[in-house]
């Protein structure tokens, strides 16, 4: 997928879908972590958010 189908702003004459601006609520001030669409016969039935803290300093060993 490239960056520009990541498109923060829809196309204006376009009508937004009502979960596009729960993902795009979900992902405001997100640092670090996911958020996953989960599709049930082509349409978006969940959200799911996991934010990660990363602490200064820390390695990955």
């Amino acid at each position: 997928m490239s960056n520009s189908s990541l498109s923060t702003h829809p196309e204006p004459t376009q009508a937004s879908p009502d979960w596009l601006a729960v993902v795009r609520e979900k992902v405001e001030g997100l640092r670090f972590g996911v958020v996953q669409l989960v599709v049930h016969d082509g349409r978006v039935t969940q959200i799911e958010r996991t934010e990660k803290t990363r602490l200064p300093g820390a390695r990955a060993d």
